[in-house]
Protein backbone atom coordinates (compact mmCIF):
# COMPACT_ATOMS: atom_id res chain seq x y z
CA UNK A 1 0.00 0.00 0.00
CA UNK A 2 1.03 3.35 -0.73
CA UNK A 3 2.05 6.26 2.12
CA UNK A 4 -0.91 8.32 2.93
CA UNK A 5 0.36 12.47 2.11
CA UNK A 6 -1.83 15.65 3.31
CA UNK A 7 -0.89 18.25 0.64
CA UNK A 8 -1.42 21.58 -0.45
CA UNK A 9 -0.10 25.47 -0.64
CA UNK A 10 -0.38 27.35 2.41
CA UNK A 11 0.47 31.18 3.41
CA UNK A 12 3.33 31.88 5.64
CA UNK A 13 0.58 31.90 8.69
CA UNK A 14 -0.98 28.59 7.61
CA UNK A 15 -4.42 29.35 5.55
CA UNK A 16 -5.04 27.50 2.55
CA UNK A 17 -7.86 30.27 1.24
CA UNK A 18 -8.95 33.45 2.87
CA UNK A 19 -12.61 33.62 4.25
CA UNK A 20 -14.35 33.35 1.03
CA UNK A 21 -12.24 30.04 0.43
CA UNK A 22 -10.18 32.14 -2.85
CA UNK A 23 -6.54 30.83 -2.73
CA UNK A 24 -5.30 34.42 -3.92
CA UNK A 25 -1.89 34.61 -4.69
CA UNK A 26 -0.93 30.82 -2.65
CA UNK A 27 -1.22 29.34 -6.19
CA UNK A 28 1.14 32.36 -8.14
CA UNK A 29 4.34 29.59 -8.08
CA UNK A 30 2.72 27.25 -10.01
CA UNK A 31 2.36 30.05 -13.33
CA UNK A 32 5.77 32.20 -12.73
CA UNK A 33 8.31 29.90 -14.21
CA UNK A 34 9.07 28.99 -17.56
CA UNK A 35 9.16 24.65 -17.35
CA UNK A 36 5.69 23.36 -18.00
CA UNK A 37 4.67 21.57 -15.02
CA UNK A 38 1.86 19.63 -17.34
CA UNK A 39 -0.14 19.36 -20.39
CA UNK A 40 -1.95 22.31 -20.21
CA UNK A 41 0.38 24.76 -20.88
CA UNK A 42 -0.83 26.82 -18.16
CA UNK A 43 0.80 25.58 -14.83
CA UNK A 44 4.61 26.60 -15.57
CA UNK A 45 7.02 26.75 -12.74
CA UNK A 46 10.93 27.44 -11.86
CA UNK A 47 12.96 24.43 -13.16
CA UNK A 48 13.42 23.55 -9.30
CA UNK A 49 9.92 23.82 -8.63
CA UNK A 50 9.21 21.24 -11.00
CA UNK A 51 12.05 18.68 -10.05
CA UNK A 52 10.17 18.56 -6.75
CA UNK A 53 6.44 18.42 -7.47
CA UNK A 54 6.55 16.49 -10.58
CA UNK A 55 7.56 13.71 -9.38
CA UNK A 56 5.26 13.46 -6.61
CA UNK A 57 2.29 14.23 -9.31
CA UNK A 58 3.44 11.53 -11.14
CA UNK A 59 3.10 9.23 -8.25
CA UNK A 60 0.00 10.38 -6.67
CA UNK A 61 -2.59 7.78 -7.51
CA UNK A 62 -5.91 9.10 -5.50
CA UNK A 63 -6.67 12.27 -4.06
CA UNK A 64 -9.32 12.45 -1.54
CA UNK A 65 -10.76 15.85 -0.86
CA UNK A 66 -13.90 17.20 1.14
CA UNK A 67 -17.58 18.16 -0.52
CA UNK A 68 -16.65 21.88 -0.56
CA UNK A 69 -13.44 21.59 -2.39
CA UNK A 70 -15.46 19.44 -5.04
CA UNK A 71 -18.22 21.77 -4.95
CA UNK A 72 -15.96 25.02 -5.17
CA UNK A 73 -14.32 23.40 -8.07
CA UNK A 74 -17.70 22.18 -9.82
CA UNK A 75 -16.03 18.77 -9.14
CA UNK A 76 -13.14 19.51 -12.15
CA UNK A 77 -15.74 18.79 -15.09
CA UNK A 78 -15.85 15.35 -13.72
CA UNK A 79 -11.71 14.82 -14.62
CA UNK A 80 -9.56 14.46 -11.52
CA UNK A 81 -6.78 16.95 -11.39
CA UNK A 82 -3.32 16.98 -12.87
CA UNK A 83 -3.57 13.51 -13.89
CA UNK A 84 -4.62 11.85 -11.03
CA UNK A 85 -6.25 8.97 -11.49
CA UNK A 86 -9.37 8.46 -9.17
CA UNK A 87 -11.11 11.36 -6.41
CA UNK A 88 -12.39 9.98 -3.39
CA UNK A 89 -15.03 13.14 -1.72
CA UNK A 90 -15.75 12.74 1.80
CA UNK A 91 -19.17 13.11 1.83
CA UNK A 92 -22.53 12.76 3.84
CA UNK A 93 -24.05 13.70 0.74
CA UNK A 94 -24.97 11.51 -2.89
CA UNK A 95 -23.31 12.19 -5.95
CA UNK A 96 -24.85 15.66 -7.38
CA UNK A 97 -27.99 15.49 -9.78
CA UNK A 98 -27.03 14.06 -13.37
CA UNK A 99 -23.83 13.28 -12.02
CA UNK A 100 -21.49 11.02 -14.47
CA UNK A 101 -21.73 7.88 -12.68
CA UNK A 102 -18.88 6.83 -15.02
CA UNK A 103 -16.28 9.42 -13.36
CA UNK A 104 -13.77 7.93 -11.41
CA UNK A 105 -15.14 9.73 -8.33
CA UNK A 106 -16.12 8.27 -5.13
CA UNK A 107 -18.40 9.44 -2.78
CA UNK A 108 -17.61 8.37 0.75
CA UNK A 109 -19.15 9.08 4.40
CA UNK A 110 -16.22 9.60 6.72
CA UNK A 111 -12.62 10.39 6.26
CA UNK A 112 -11.27 6.63 7.59
CA UNK A 113 -13.62 4.98 4.98
CA UNK A 114 -12.32 7.56 2.78
CA UNK A 115 -8.65 6.63 3.14
CA UNK A 116 -9.49 3.36 3.51
CA UNK A 117 -11.45 3.66 -0.13
CA UNK A 118 -8.62 5.55 -1.25
CA UNK A 119 -5.88 3.37 -0.70
CA UNK A 120 -7.46 0.18 -2.56
CA UNK A 121 -7.99 2.39 -5.39
CA UNK A 122 -4.42 3.50 -5.57
CA UNK A 123 -2.59 0.25 -4.72
CA UNK A 124 0.97 1.05 -4.23
CA UNK A 125 0.52 5.00 -5.05
CA UNK A 126 0.28 7.88 -2.66
CA UNK A 127 -2.98 8.93 -1.73
CA UNK A 128 -3.09 12.62 -1.48
CA UNK A 129 -5.24 13.80 1.12
CA UNK A 130 -6.24 17.80 0.61
CA UNK A 131 -5.56 20.47 2.98
CA UNK A 132 -7.79 21.58 5.49
CA UNK A 133 -10.34 20.02 7.13
CA UNK A 134 -10.43 16.65 5.61
CA UNK A 135 -6.90 16.54 5.90
CA UNK A 136 -6.44 17.70 9.51
CA UNK A 137 -9.00 15.03 10.60
CA UNK A 138 -7.21 12.23 8.79
CA UNK A 139 -4.07 13.74 10.79
CA UNK A 140 -5.48 13.53 13.88
CA UNK A 141 -6.94 9.60 12.94
CA UNK A 142 -3.12 8.46 12.84
CA UNK A 143 -4.09 7.89 8.85
CA UNK A 144 -1.42 10.54 7.58
CA UNK A 145 2.54 9.29 6.71
CA UNK A 146 3.93 12.91 5.70
CA UNK A 147 2.78 16.52 5.31
CA UNK A 148 3.97 18.21 2.24
CA UNK A 149 3.38 22.08 2.13
CA UNK A 150 4.20 24.52 -0.57
CA UNK A 151 4.64 27.88 1.55
CA UNK A 152 3.91 31.06 -0.32
CA UNK A 153 5.40 34.41 0.99
CA UNK A 154 1.84 35.98 1.87
CA UNK A 155 0.08 36.35 5.19
CA UNK A 156 -3.96 36.26 5.10
CA UNK A 157 -4.46 37.00 8.87
CA UNK A 158 -7.80 34.49 8.69
CA UNK A 159 -9.13 31.94 6.39
CA UNK A 160 -9.49 27.94 6.15
CA UNK A 161 -6.78 26.73 8.16
CA UNK A 162 -4.13 24.31 6.61
CA UNK A 163 -4.85 21.78 8.96
CA UNK A 164 -8.68 22.33 9.43
CA UNK A 165 -10.11 22.45 13.10
CA UNK A 166 -7.08 19.92 14.26
CA UNK A 167 -7.64 20.98 18.40
CA UNK A 168 -5.07 18.44 19.20
CA UNK A 169 -1.27 18.67 19.19
CA UNK A 170 0.08 16.25 16.46
CA UNK A 171 4.34 15.95 16.26
CA UNK A 172 5.76 15.78 13.16
CA UNK A 173 9.75 14.81 12.36
CA UNK A 174 11.83 17.32 11.11
CA UNK A 175 11.48 18.04 7.67
CA UNK A 176 13.27 16.20 4.86
CA UNK A 177 12.85 18.26 2.44
CA UNK A 178 13.56 21.66 2.54
CA UNK A 179 13.87 23.46 -0.89
CA UNK A 180 13.28 27.20 -2.30
CA UNK A 181 11.54 27.98 -5.07
CA UNK A 182 10.16 30.85 -7.22
CA UNK A 183 7.73 32.67 -4.94
CA UNK A 184 7.36 29.04 -2.36
CA UNK A 185 9.29 26.98 -0.49
CA UNK A 186 8.37 23.25 -0.81
CA UNK A 187 8.27 21.87 2.80
CA UNK A 188 8.12 17.86 3.80
CA UNK A 189 7.75 16.50 6.75
CA UNK A 190 7.12 12.73 8.04
CA UNK A 191 4.75 11.97 10.67
CA UNK A 192 5.85 11.37 13.90
CA UNK A 193 3.93 7.91 15.63
CA UNK A 194 2.80 7.74 18.27
CA UNK A 195 4.57 5.24 21.07
CA UNK A 196 2.34 2.46 21.95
Amino acid sequence: MGKVVMYGSVSVDGFIADDDDQPGPLFDWLTNGDVPLDESGVLKVSQISFDYTRPYWDQVGTTVAGRRVFDLTDGWGGQPPSGIEHVVVVTHRPAPEGWDAEAPFHFVDGVEAAVAEAQRLAGDRIVEVAAGDVGGQALAAGLVDEVRMDVAPVVFGSGKRYFGSVDAQQLLEDPDAVIQGDRVLHLRFPVRRRSI
